[in-house]
C-alpha cells in the first residue's frame, strides 16, 4: 500500500500506484449540476485543492493525448456520455501562485514572473503553430525570457489562451490554484494606500480582469484560495461566477475525506484499530453539512502507522505553515478574546457572527472578521452540521488543532506574564510576608491575565503555582516525598535561609474556597511535611483553594 505523502500530482500518483481517495465525481458536478463561467472554491490549506486541480487538467487537457487508463476504475468512468464529450477535449492553462510571496512587491513581482516563464516552457509548442499569430508570439517569449512589464503580466493569460484558441481552435480551461497567497503575505507587510498591498492587488486584479471578464477565448474557469475576497473587486463583473466556501453544502465532499473514505483506506492497510485515534485526531471539521477529516493529516499518520504500527499520531498540520494567525488575534488589544480562547480550549463552542466573504485590508478591522478568518482557514469549524447562516456556533475541531492553540495562544498569554514579573513579584513577598489577603489579590490577578485550560482541574493549578515561583528563580521542589506523604510545592530560599510550602486544593463551588484552603492547612500537619526543612530559620505554610479563576490563601500558624 504506497500513500503518496506530499503528492499533489494526480499523473504521478496514479502512474505510481499510489493509493488515491476518488474525488473524480467533482467533475460531474462541476459542469452537469452548474453552468458557471467561473467557480472559486475556497478551503483551508492542506484540503486536496491543489490535488484536484490537478486531477481536473489530466481529466480535460487536450495537451495529454489519452487520459483514460489514468482515471480508470474512478468514479467519473460511469458517466461514458460526458467523458467522451469532455475528456482530453479541450486546452487547458494551470497556474499556481504558490510561493508567490515575499516581503516586497518588488521579489514577489519577480517570483511571478518566473511561475509565468515556467508556464510558457511547458507551453512552448504553442511558438511553433503557424496560427498564432506574430504579436502574441512576442508577448510569449518577453514571458518566458522573465522580461515583460506589468501590463503585459497583467494579460498574460488571456494571451496565452487567445494562442491555445489559434492552435486547437477551441476555447481554453482555466485553473488557477492559490489565487489569494500573493495577498495574504502582501497584507502581512504593508496594508498602507500606495504600498506592497495595493500594488499586489492592482496586479491580480489586472490579470484577472483580462482573464475571466468578457474573455471570448475562455472555456470556463476553476479558482482555488482560502478567502473568498469580496470588496477586492477582482472577481466583479465576471459572468455567471460562483463561489463554494465551507460554509456551502454544495460540493463540501469533495475537499478532505468522509468518514467512510478513512474507515476504507484504514482497513486497507490492516489498521482499522487505530481508527480511534485517526478519527479524534484528524476528524471534527465541518464543511457545509458533511463532516470531514483533514486528508493531510489522515494520509501522514497512514504513513507513519504503515512504518509503525504503534506510532503516536502527530502535527503534521501545524508543520506545513506557521500559527502567525493566532498570534496576531490574541495581540490585539482593542477586544478581549481570551474568555472565549478559554471556552474553545476547554472543549466548549461559541457563537459568533462569521462571513465568507473577507477582504485581507479589513481582516483585523474587527472581532468578527477575525473569528470568521480561523473558521475560513481551519482553525474552528462549525459546532452543529445542521445550523445554517450567521450568528454559527464555532469550536475547535480536534484534538490537533487544540494542541496547536494551547502551543500558540497559552504560550503568548504565559510569555506576556514573564514580561511583566511584577504582580508575581508582590505575590511572593506577600506569601514571604505572611499577608494571606494581599497573597489572595495577587494569585487571583495573575490568574485573570491568564488563559486556562483543562477544565481547571487541580494539576492546572498545581503547575500553574509551580511555573510563577520557579519562574522567579526560586527553587521549587513539586510532589516532594515529604514526611508522611507528598507535598504539593516545596519552596527552598537558601539564601535567606526560609522555606515554603503551599498545598493547592480546587474548589468545586466558590463557598467551598474557604473549607478546601482550611483543608489544605491541616494536610501539611497531618502528614507531617516539614520534616525536611531542619536548619532553616523559618518555614510559612499556606493552604490555598482555587476556584475557576479565584484563590484564596490561608496561613498556617506554626
Amino acid at each position: 500500500m504506497k500513500i503518496p505523502v506530499g503528492k499533489e500530482d494526480f499523473d504521478e500518483i496514479r502512474k505510481d500506484q499510489s493509493y488515491y481517495v476518488d474525488k473524480t465525481e467533482l467533475i460531474y458536478d462541476l459542469l452537469e449540476k452548474y453552468d458557471n463561467k467561473a467557480t472559486l472554491f475556497t478551503r483551508p490549506r492542506r484540503f486536496g485543492k491543489t490535488l484536484m486541480m490537478s486531477m481536473l487538467e489530466s481529466f480535460f487537457s487536450i495537451q495529454k493525448g489519452d487520459s483514460r487508463e489514468l482515471f480508470e476504475g474512478l468514479k467519473i468512468m460511469k458517466h461514458e456520455a460526458f467523458c467522451a464529450e469532455w475528456m482530453n477535449q479541450y486546452p487547458v492553462l494551470f497556474l499556481t501562485f504558490k510561493g508567490v510571496e515575499a516581503l516586497t512587491f518588488e521579489e514577489a513581482y519577480n517570483t511571478l514572473r518566473v511561475k509565468l516563464s515556467d508556464l510558457c516552457k511547458k507551453h512552448v509548442y504553442l511558438m511553433e503553430n503557424s496560427g498564432v499569430n506574430d504579436d502574441d508570439k512576442e508577448v510569449f517569449l518577453s514571458l518566458m525570457k522573465k522580461q515583460a512589464d506589468l501590463a503585459v503580466i497583467k494579460e498574460s493569460l488571456k494571451a496565452l489562451m487567445r494562442m491555445m484558441y489559434a492552435a486547437y481552435g477551441k476555447p481554453a480551461i482555466l485553473l488557477i490554484d492559490e489565487y489569494d497567497v500573493p495577498l495574504a503575505r502582501a497584507s502581512e507587510q504593508d496594508t498602507g494606500e500606495n504600498g506592497y498591498y495595493r500594488k499586489m492587488l492592482d496586479l491580480i486584479r489586472g490579470m484577472f480582469d483580462a482573464a475571466l471578464k468578457g474573455n471570448e477565448y475562455l472555456k470556463f474557469a476553476v479558482v482555488t484560495g482560502c478567502l473568498r475576497l469580496a470588496k477586492e473587486s477582482i472577481f466583479t463583473g465576471t459572468n455567471n461566477f460562483t463561489s463554494f466556501s465551507v460554509l456551502d453544502e454544495d460540493f463540501s465532499q469533495y475537499f478532505g475525506f468522509t468518514r467512510s473514505e478513512v474507515v476504507r483506506m484504514l482497513a486497507e492497510g490492516g489498521l482499522l484499530e487505530r481508527a480511534e485515534d485517526m478519527k479524534s485526531w484528524y476528524n471534527g471539521y465541518i464543511f457545509g453539512r458533511t463532516p470531514v477529516y483533514c486528508p493531510w493529516d489522515v494520509v501522514s499518520f497512514t504513513a507513519a502507522l504503515l512504518r509503525n504500527r504503534n506510532a503516536r499520531p502527530g502535527n503534521y498540520w501545524k508543520n506545513t505553515s506557521h500559527n502567525g494567525i493566532l498570534l496576531t488575534f490574541v495581540r490585539r488589544t482593542e477586544f478581549d478574546v481570551s474568555e472565549k480562547f478559554e471556552t474553545l480550549l476547554n472543549g466548549g463552542s461559541i457563537r459568533q457572527t462569521v462571513s465568507d466573504q473577507l477582504t485581507y485590508d479589513t481582516l483585523h478591522e474587527s472581532e468578527d472578521n477575525l473569528w470568521s478568518l480561523l473558521l475560513m482557514t481551519g482553525y474552528l469549524t462549525k459546532a452543529d452540521p445542521d445550523a445554517e447562516g450567521s450568528p454559527a456556533e464555532l469550536r475547535i475541531p480536534n484534538k490537533e488543532i487544540s494542541n496547536i492553540f494551547e502551543e500558540t495562544v497559552v504560550q503568548y498569554f504565559n510569555d506576556s506574564l514573564a514580561r511583566d514579573r511584577s504582580k508575581q513579584k508582590e505575590l511572593m513577598e506577600a506569601l514571604w510576608k505572611g499577608d494571606e489577603e494581599t497573597a489572595s489579590r495577587r494569585m487571583t490577578d495573575i490568574l485573570f491575565d491568564t488563559i486556562s485550560y483543562h477544565d481547571y482541574h487541580e494539576n492546572y493549578y498545581h503547575a500553574f503555582l509551580t511555573g510563577i515561583i520557579s519562574g522567579l528563580g526560586y527553587a521549587v521542589r513539586s510532589n516532594q516525598e515529604n514526611g508522611l506523604g507528598r507535598s504539593d510545592i516545596a519552596v527552598r530560599d537558601r539564601l535567606n535561609r526560609r522555606g515554603m510550602l503551599l498545598e493547592a486544593k480546587k474548589s468545586d463551588r466558590m463557598e467551598d474556597m474557604e473549607k478546601n484552603a482550611l483543608e489544605g492547612k491541616q494536610q501539611i500537619i497531618n502528614r507531617d511535611y516539614l520534616r525536611g526543612f531542619e536548619g532553616f530559620d523559618s518555614v510559612i505554610c499556606y493552604g490555598i483553594s482555587f476556584f475557576q479563576k479565584k484563590a484564596l490563601i490561608r496561613k498556617l500558624e506554626i
